[in-house]
């Protein structure tokens, strides 16, 4: 079982896609469901926990990948 219910793979999307990609989801979501977003864009590691801080998600932490990707973890909140 993973750690995450719902996964968006935003490689190679630029600043604001993988944001509003996350947005977008989160809204589909159950409250307290995680999502888990891979994103190669360098502007996500700050995008990503305002994004959460501003729309009153939980950030969870992000961990990088094998291919200069990130993965970001948000729960629903």
């Amino acid at each position: 079982m993973s750690d995450w219910d719902q996964e968006i793979d935003a490689r190679g999307l630029l600043c604001p896609l993988p944001v509003l990609k996350a947005r977008k989801r989160l809204r589909a979501m159950e409250q307290g469901e995680v999502l888990r977003l891979v994103a190669t864009d360098p502007a996500a590691v700050v995008d990503v926990p305002h994004f959460c801080a501003e729309s009153g998600h939980e950030f969870l932490g992000s961990a990088p990948l094998q291919d200069d990707a990130t993965a970001y973890l948000i729960r629903r909140i």
